[in-house]
């Protein structure tokens, strides 16, 4: 580690940007999307081209390699590497220029696809190489890769897409790639440039014949160096297309040229029902004679595994029908919308023609769906681009693995090769999921392994070897997308011969004599299956460990907590910046750190003793969390189902045990015992919020920000009016008075009382059984790690609650975090019978109301309130699916017009926005687009939350008042009753 001491003293003196050498940071970039781990020497997430070419110069003078890095989702090891990585997704991600007219852009390559195209959008265009990884994948990682995303049938690969590239190269000569002559005359370069391109282009003349004999023919190669672009048939040739797919090992990318198409603005699917898979395989050649955009393939396995996942659920509902063994999306994008539904009726014309039916034997029984309405268009395409991770979601130890993963064959051969791999597959003891790119023969092809297994480690090299002797017999390539990395590599003398391996060799000795840039990729690379450089090393081990929660439902240590943790299979989704919730705190730092995925991966290696002892209750461990808000969308919203909310559980937990708590954890997670006291004496203790001296002194001694109010106490807290209230022979329902609510929002409470009271129910206000204080779900006792105190909490809870349950009464909430804990952490503490029904009864107050005036049972007076309302969900319900009903119950107020703000997390977070050192993270987490929204608003609009936390954030940063859907409600019924749904009688403004 000399040199990597030296290094870091030099970057961290000539260098703004981050310099992470600790062990904590260089573990979270020791993987990738793949099933390697390699651990850097040191990290570096530079603040512009400049300091990042100066750290490839301080590397360089130092002796270590370097990697440069994106969105680290690439799925063969090419951004993991020993020497010094270079972040570039969080500063180098600007558009440079745009040629709206002449269809160009030149962009840094650390942009994101969906931010590039977001920002294209509004002129009509985007960049149409749209992998699934968009959301996170960068322009240099897709450029290194050779990405080649769902519509290349109709677009091409991102070679086709790239006009010119500048980069430097590993000795720091910055040059510019792009299209030359033969004879370079029109290159403005200089000596050693014009040098190098010479000889490039020297060796596409003298190896042409080889190239073309043995570079396979199907668009879908990706593999090797693209030797392709020199040779002189393809003149002009244009010298970009030879770091295409380079990975990195060739020249330091800094900025990339782009060409750019129309948007699509009408689509017309045809999802094609096969009742048997070879049939399915068969017909895609058939398919692309209709000239579609894409033809997407998914399989039995995939069909199956999203119709557990809540997001997926109903979008398979509408989309399948039957139980196809595979289905093919077919999509028609041209500009007339009547062209696209033509082609969709010639599609159902030609399935029939190659003899699908509805009401065939299962080997010709299939039809068209057609799908027309553009939100079920987007869910399908956001299933199918959730592929990878859909796949991953199994809760065993065996995972589909990738490295046969988009091996590409002629049309005419798919199903007979898919046949034959399926053949492979169960010769080694497996079977495989397949699914993507069925109009280019390109197919993700997974078999299930466990590659902690010695006996699975050498079936996977045998199946290698034997699938990429399929391809080479079907005239394929090994490698049709995702690119060589330390998986298929070593295979390129068995694809395109010695020779032009040796080319290959000579490409990457004249560009990288040193071989400073990421070595071990393309040419000279280790064998696949070492295991000294897998996740799961021969020696990986985790330690037995007691856990808190319940993990049952996942293999390994600490009763599952260790297969939970390893769910992670790095692919990234967590990293996207828009659209859903996940994650909140990455989306305002761009930190590795911040992310679930950074999170999981450093839960994993401290599980594991990569970290050192105790790493899992240590500060590190704490500062890694840190931003974590518990908001539980990575429960949601990641496919494999990694619930970093619960986990951080667990290391609370665990912290608590070996260091005790803080003030603060004491002041938080204690809430409810000293809410009454607090109540009876609130002037005294609201002494704070006026004090700027008690602000300084919670902060130093508490860790409470002095820029932030405390929620004030009241004397006059919730009391329940009597056990029951409402008609005696009303259908019966129990409200759940939460801690929040009623300490602090009694208004809430009441109104919820005034609205069932209306509706004609009788509310149930169950007290415990000992008439000791107010039932709690435990909620501020799991936010510090107090799991004990949570269960003893909600114990006292089932047992009040458990016997209206059990006769089926529904119970609501209207704090959605208090709420759902019976729906989530609630079974994590409790297996029996009672806990199982209050969980299974408890609703969200919107919940409860649309299921009832969906069986008619709702009746309201509701009067007119206001013109619009705006409102933000809670975190907890979108994660629940749990939102939409409150959208549907303010539809239900006459004349409200309702919109929702497109927002993540509050920032609010319960405790964490009150935090000294979390303070300015929470304010972020709000100005990405809550609170501007909410400024935005016209002051008589209704501004609306149900999360207690989302409403003081709201109020903290706008001074606006926000309601919870329970006050509008009763707002109305005011009125309806007052006025007559009078529209002249408005309620003051409640903004």
């Amino acid at each position: 580690m000399t040199n990597a001491s030296s290094l870091e003293r030099r970057l961290r003196s000539e260098l703004t940007g981050d310099v992470l050498f600790d062990g904590f940071s260089r573990g979270r970039y020791a993987t990738d999307a793949s099933f390697y781990q390699i651990m850097p020497a040191g990290v570096v997430v530079p603040r512009s081209m400049d300091e990042a070419l100066r750290a490839l110069a301080i590397a360089r003078d130092e002796g270590l390699k370097v990697t440069p890095r994106g969105g680290g989702t690439s799925q063969c090891g090419q951004t993991v590497n020993g020497g010094l990585v270079v972040d570039l997704s969080k500063h180098l991600n600007r558009i440079l220029s745009l040629d709206i007219e002449g269809r160009t852009c030149v962009v840094e390559p650390g942009i994101v696809l969906d931010d590039l195209n977001r920002q294209l959008k509004k002129h009509g265009l985007w960049f149409p190489v749209d992998v699934s990884t968009a959301s996170r994948a960068t322009i240099g990682g897709m450029a290194g890769n050779n990405s080649c995303g769902g519509r290349s049938l109709r677009y091409g690969t991102m070679r086709d897409n790239t006009l010119s590239m500048e980069a430097a190269l590993a000795d720091g000569t910055l040059s510019r790639f792009g299209e030359v002559s033969r004879d370079l005359s029109d290159l403005e370069a200089g000596d050693s440039t014009c040098a190098l391109f010479r000889d490039m282009l020297d060796l596409g003349a003298r190896e042409a014949d080889e190239i073309a004999a043995r570079f396979p023919k199907v668009q879908r190669r990706v593999g090797g160096y693209n030797l392709d672009a020199l040779v002189p048939r393809n003149a002009p040739n244009n010298m970009a297309h030879l770091l295409v797919g380079s990975e990195g090992t060739l020249a330091f990318t800094t900025k990339v040229e782009l060409k750019l198409w129309p948007v699509i603005r009408n689509k017309a699917l045809g999802v094609c029902h096969f009742g048997s898979f070879y049939e399915a395989m068969d017909a895609a050649q058939h398919l692309v004679k209709l000239k579609p955009i894409a033809i997407e393939l998914v399989d039995r396995t995939m069909i199956a595994l999203g119709r557990d996942i809540a997001m997926f659920r109903p979008i398979i509902s509408a989309a399948i029908k039957g139980d196809p063994d595979a289905v093919l999306v077919v999509e028609f994008a041209e500009e007339d919308q009547a062209d696209n539904l033509a082609r969709l009726k010639q599609l159902g014309e030609l399935m029939g023609d190659l003899g699908f039916g509805w009401n065939n034997e299962p080997r010709k029984w299939g039809g068209v769906v057609e799908i027309t309405e553009p939100a079920l268009q987007s869910g399908i395409a956001d299933f199918r681009a959730a592929g990878l991770n859909v796949m991953m979601s199994m809760k065993q130890e065996g995972k589909p693995v990738s490295f046969v993963e988009d091996c590409a064959v002629p049309l005419p051969h798919l199903a007979d090769y898919t046949a034959r791999l399926n053949e492979v597959f169960a010769r080694h003891g497996t079977s495989g999921t397949m699914y993507a790119h069925a109009s280019e023969g390109c197919l993700h092809v997974r078999p299930v392994l466990n590659l902690k297994l010695e006996k699975d480690v050498k079936a996977m090299r045998a199946i290698a070897e034997e699938a990429f002797a399929l391809v080479r017999e079907y005239k394929g390539s090994h490698s049709g997308e995702h690119g060589d990395g330390l998986v298929r590599s070593e295979f390129h003398a068995t694809m395109f011969g010695e020779r032009l391996v040796a080319d290959f060799r000579e490409v990457k000795q004249r560009f990288d004599p040193d071989g400073v840039l990421n070595p071990g990729k393309i040419v000279a690379a280790p064998r696949m299956d070492d295991r000294s450089l897998f996740r799961f090393k021969p020696d990986y081990r985790v330690a037995e460990l007691k856990t808190k929660l319940d993990w049952s439902a996942y293999p390994g240590a600490g009763g599952g907590f260790q297969g939970a943790v390893e769910m992670c299979n790095n692919n990234g989704a967590c990293r996207k910046l828009e659209g859903g919730v996940m994650c909140p705190s990455y989306r305002t730092t761009r930190n590795e750190k911040d992310v679930t995925r950074g999170r999981a991966n450093t839960l994993r290696l401290a599980i594991s003793g990569q970290l050192g002892p105790d790493a899992l209750a240590s500060d590190e461990m704490m500062e890694t969390l840190k931003l974590c808000v518990s908001c539980k969308a990575c429960r949601h919203e990641c496919p494999t189902g990694v619930d970093m909310a619960k986990m951080k559980i667990e290391v609370l937990a665990a912290r608590a045990a070996t260091h005790g708590l803080t003030l603060r954890d004491r002041l938080v997670g204690y809430l409810p015992r000293y809410a009454g006291l607090a109540s009876r004496f609130a002037p005294v203790a609201n002494l704070r919020n006026r004090s700027s001296l008690l602000r300084k002194l919670f902060e130093r001694f508490a860790g409470i920000s002095a820029r932030r109010a405390l929620p004030a106490f009241r004397s006059d807290v919730f009391v329940p009016p009597a056990e029951a209230v409402g008609p005696e022979g009303g259908r019966e329902v129990v409200l759940f008075a939460d801690t929040f609510n009623r300490i602090y929002e009694r208004e809430n409470l009441d109104a919820a009382l005034r609205v069932l009271a209306a509706g004609g129910y009788r509310v149930h206000l169950p007290k415990p059984a000992n008439g000791s204080r107010p039932l709690c779900c435990g909620r501020t006792f799991l936010s510090a790690g107090l799991v004990d105190e949570a269960r003893a909490e909600l114990d006292r809870l089932v047992a009040a609650f458990a016997p209206f349950a059990a006769r089926g009464v529904p119970i609501v909430g209207l704090e959605p975090s208090c709420l759902l804990t019976l729906r989530d952490e609630l079974a994590s503490l409790r297996k029996d019978n009672d806990a199982k029904a209050v969980g299974a009864h408890a609703l969200t107050f919107e919940e409860f109301l649309v299921r009832e005036a969906e069986a008619g049972r709702l009746q309201l007076p509701l009067g007119t309130v206001a013109d619009k309302a705006i409102v933000h969900g809670h975190c907890h319900q979108k994660s629940f699916g749990a939102f939409k009903p409150v959208e549907q119950v303010l539809r239900l107020v006459p004349g409200l017009k309702v919109e929702t703000i497109e927002s993540s997390c509050c920032g609010m977070a319960g405790a964490f926005g009150y935090g000294a050192d979390t303070y300015d993270a929470s304010i972020e987490m709000a100005e990405l687009s809550l609170l501007p929204a909410v400024r935005r608003a016209d002051p008589d609009t209704l501004v609306v939350a149900d999360g207690t936390s989302c409403r003081h954030q709201i109020h903290d940063g706008t001074q606006r008042e926000a309601l919870h859907v329970a006050r509008v409600l009763a707002m109305s019924i005011d009125r309806a009753e007052t006025h007559s749904s009078s529209p002249a009688a408005k309620e003051p403004n409640h903004g």
